[in-house]
């Protein structure tokens, strides 16, 4: 698979699919053991050279030495790339997680490993199983950038890169997963689970096989010597009780000592140098296994120290990790925290040993390891598995449940919360006021901010008709489609394609489109597409449900729905009727690129704006949705009323004729409701519905409507694209000569018959309908954009007569020497390119002191069959066109006249 096509299909299907994230948990476990590999060796080696150097040059002077300049190198490394890679990195992830914006990328994890390399050779007393955490999540941090994810996923990859390098650093891939759930993400979702468990286990897999064992233990006699008897439970609760107060003294002890550094007023360069500098001249004085750390922790552990030497490297310990940590050096608590609880385990064995003569210290110091981790780091459960995985005795656990779990109860009563969580405090970040995750980012969707319909252009349209088009509106971006398909989009930084390339006129927008735009579904939440917008620095992003553009989210839709929620407002207002309730339906395959909706009210008009709609449905691969409303009283319930739909369902079984006998996919319902118009809005929206059909009386008694209640409020309310026929009297004629059989093929049932809406009903003979009388069409342009919606509907709509004939024409005054025919001459080479048909077009404009007198009587002088009108978008509930020209056209002439609106956004 090549490059680019791996990039467009990422951008394409931009969710991220469980495939995708297995895929991306292995790299990160893979490159996240390789660091880990790489940190261990490089400290190793530099610390190696740093416990020669001592042993041939004076110690006092060496040691000291090489602690100022590798702990100065190491601060200045992290102040001057990445000041995010100064400390244990643990907090950084931890806040990172809570969606805190703390940076975590691969700069931060290259400065960390380095840095952390250099100073934990210079002998300070931190560990690298920190570090190894922070950069396992900004290498995931990293690599989440490369792929247009959703925050949660990238959240989830970074909580599996920490996991990984936990894993890597210690060995113990369990522990990784564990340290996830329990201390960082605290998340128990399948993805998040499956996701660190694989890269915990590649993590832990890898660095075993390149590094061998982290702590380099002498299993053989680890496992010879460790015992435990039910009388030793009261001496682990006691080093669990030891455990967890000297943990809370030396986490309070790390806050104070940060504290101490701020005072001093001097930069991280030269606190880690004066960390180093102290270490170097302490450990000099002390004997040659205090030089290195890991040694140390052997040395004790396999019982080669006695008392007093234990209780010696505890409080040395203790105290230059306070300094250490303090000085804001890259490294972390793991490593200083095993060493202290190893050593105060041993001191409790002695102890017990020299007492009762029962245990073994060497137990004892592996319990004690777990349960000053435990206490210091409040996560018991991983305490407990990273000793038991690194040592893989059986004999432990239970000692390391006990003195885990009573340190961690301890210490949590003597300093509640997280160390890591104070750590950020300091630092002015508090996660507990994080921006909530289930803010209105995360419980709003794309579907309920979204623009329902928006305005697209054609794939085939000439670069000269997109110009136009940008001109006409105050949109920067399009969506282009072809057959109904999206399949791009347009801006106007496309635009310039064409100066740049010199394109022709007459070059199909395809030329100049972006293909394959990033597109969003209705259900994913603002944060994802919020995200994705940031991502790919744009400005908007197409809503799709399968193939199909249903509507359109930008910047400012986010921002507002984000603002009503800030205000505590929604955008309902008023009293809301009660929903309309569906009695009835029936569902064909869904194969279409959109979708038709066909109120059927009266059955004497019904067949002729079904062959309509199937006309218009067949042209752009639509399918229809055909609507029955009933009408109940206000003081019922729709739900509750008992409706007869018998006539209804009879009525719909003739669209559903038609449909098969075009091969079109039909739907039908039948609502229940307290309002008309209100029930086929809500069909609009349930439905994603892209165009509507609506018979119209062609005028209106009701005071202050245009239309009629029904149809005013839904042209009000309704963003899809509208189309409101009026039928002429030629039409009309036919349908009352064939009346009687219409009432034939929908007879009314008996009163006393109310049947289930759930019975099949024997279908009825198919009466084939009236063909109308559609042969020549009139179609008046002033230029507005929904003319072009006019002309686009011409195609489909003139395969209804026999050897059509259409006429483009255009009203100028008398007072104009002569018309503008451009707005005709682009009209007309749309219609050429589009039409199907062998129609007839001519443009010849005509001359009148109004456009209603200048159709009105062009119509009666030649007798057209079809008034084609394209309402303006302000005018068509402002009296519709300066003074209701529709109307008033509708009730001048005796044709059928078609009032076509575009689509509008919210």
């Amino acid at each position: 698979m090549s490059l680019p096509f791996l990039n467009q299909y990422i951008r394409t299907v931009w969710q991220p699919r469980r495939g995708l994230a297995i895929a991306e948990a292995c790299i990160i476990g893979l490159v996240a053991a390789l660091c880990a590999v790489c940190l261990k060796f490089g400290s190793g080696w530099l610390g190696t050279w740093r416990v020669h150097g001592s042993q041939v040059l004076p110690a006092w002077l060496f040691l000291p030495a090489v602690g100022l300049g590798f702990g100065f190198l190491a601060g200045l490394l992290v102040e001057r790339l990445a000041p995010e890679a100064s400390g244990s990195g643990i907090p950084h992830v931890k806040a990172s997680l809570a969606n805190i914006p703390v940076k975590l990328s691969w700069r931060v994890a290259i400065v960390k490993l380095l840095s952390a390399m250099i100073a934990l050779a210079s002998g300070i007393t931190l560990g690298r199983q920190g570090p190894t955490v922070q950069v396992g999540a900004g290498l995931a941090a990293g690599m989440s950038r490369w792929v247009p994810t959703s925050p949660d996923h990238r959240r989830q990859m970074i909580a599996a890169g920490a996991g990984a390098g936990l894993a890597a650093a210690f060995n113990a891939p369990i522990a990784g997963v564990l340290f996830v759930v329990e201390e960082l993400l605290q998340d128990l979702s399948g993805l998040t689970l499956g996701t660190a468990i694989i890269a915990s286990f590649i993590g832990g897999v890898v660095s075993r096989l390149l590094g061998g064992r982290s702590l380099l233990l002498n299993l053989e006699l680890t496992r010879s010597s460790s015992s435990f008897s039910i009388i030793e439970i009261p001496f682990y609760l006691v080093l669990g009780v030891l455990a967890g107060l000297l943990a809370a003294l030396f986490n309070r002890g790390l806050i104070e000592s940060i504290k101490i550094y701020r005072r001093l007023h001097i930069s991280l360069p030269l606190r880690v140098a004066l960390a180093g500098f102290i270490s170097g001249i302490v450990i000099a004085f002390l004997p040659p296994s205090f030089r290195d750390n890991t040694g140390l922790r052997e040395f004790v552990i396999a019982g080669q120290a006695n008392a007093p030497i234990a209780v010696i490297a505890f409080l040395v310990q203790f105290l230059l990790t306070l300094v250490a940590f303090g000085s804001g050096a890259p490294g972390g608590l793991f490593a200083p925290s095993l060493i202290l609880g190893s050593c105060l385990g041993y001191i409790v064995g002695v102890v017990e040993f020299q007492l009762f003569g029962l245990g073994s210290p060497t137990t004892y110091a592996l319990a004690g390891m777990g349960a000053f981790f435990s206490a210091v780091s409040k996560v018991p459960i991983t305490a407990i598995v990273i000793v038991f995985e690194m040592t893989t005795d059986f004999n432990l656990v239970l000692p390391l449940m006990i003195g885990s779990v009573t340190s961690y109860l301890v210490a949590d009563k003597l300093m509640p919360g997280s160390l890591y969580t104070k750590l950020l405090h300091l630092s002015g970040i508090n996660i507990e006021n994080a921006p909530p995750v289930e803010g209105a980012l995360t419980k709003l969707t794309a579907k309920d901010v979204m623009q329902r319909r928006v305005e697209t252009l054609d794939a085939e349209m000439s670069v000269e008709e997109v110009v136009q088009a940008f001109s006409r509106s105050h949109h920067r971006g399009f969506p282009v489609v072809e057959q109904g398909k999206l399949v791009g989009i347009v801006t106007q930084t496309d635009l310039l394609k064409i100066r740049d390339r010199n394109l022709a006129k007459d070059t199909p927008l395809r030329e100049i489109m972006t293909p394959q735009p990033v597109t969003v579904t209705p259900t994913h939440n603002l944060s994802n597409v919020l995200y994705l917008l940031d991502r790919h620095q744009i400005s908007r992003l197409p809503v799709v449900e399968g193939r199909r553009i249903i509507g359109i989210i930008t910047r400012a839709d986010i921002i507002r729905a984000e603002a009503d929620s800030l205000n505590c407002q929604t955008r309902e207002h008023g009293p809301q009727p009660e929903p309309s309730y569906v009695v009835y339906q029936t569902r064909s395959p869904s194969i279409g690129r959109g979708r038709l909706l066909v109120p059927v009210a009266n059955p004497e008009t019904a067949a002729t704006l079904l062959q309509m709609a199937a006309a218009i449905a067949r042209d752009r691969h639509y399918e229809i949705e055909c609507l029955q409303v009933i009408l109940v009283s206000r003081q019922s319930s729709p739900a509750e009323t008992p409706v007869r739909t018998a006539k209804s369902r009879r009525l719909l079984r003739n669209a559903e004729v038609l449909g098969k006998k075009w091969k079109i996919p039909v739907h039908t319902q039948i609502r229940v409701t307290h309002d008309i118009a209100h029930a086929i809005l809500e069909t609009i929206q349930e439905r994603h519905i892209d165009l509507i059909l609506m018979g119209w009386k062609g005028s209106t008694s009701t005071p202050g409507r245009i239309f009629g209640d029904v149809v005013d409020t839904v042209i009000r309310q309704a963003t899809c694209e509208m189309v409101l026929v009026k039928l002429g009297k030629t039409q009309e004629s036919i349908i009352n000569n064939q009346k009687l059989s219409l009432l034939h093929l929908f007879p009314t049932p008996p009163l006393s018959h109310s049947p289930s809406p759930h019975l099949p009903i024997p279908p009825s003979p198919h009466l084939p309908l009236p063909p109308p009388q559609f042969n020549s069409w009139l179609v008046p342009m002033a230029g507005g954009p929904n003319a072009r919606a006019a002309i686009k509907l011409l195609p489909a709509l003139v395969t209804l007569g026999n050897d059509p004939k259409i006429r483009l024409t255009r009203v100028f005054k008398p007072s104009e020497s002569e018309p503008d025919m451009k707005v005709l001459e682009e009209a007309i080479r749309m219609l050429v390119r589009r039409q199907k048909s062998s129609s007839t077009v001519v443009a010849a404009p005509v001359q009148a002191d109004s456009v209603t007198e200048g159709v009105i009587n062009l119509v009666k002088t030649e007798h057209y069959d079809v008034v084609v009108l394209g309402a303006s978008r302000e005018g068509l509930l402002q009296q519709a066109m300066k003074g209701n020209i529709p109307e008033a056209i509708a009730s001048g002439v005796d044709s059928t006249v078609i009032l076509v609106r575009g689509a509008i956004n919210n």
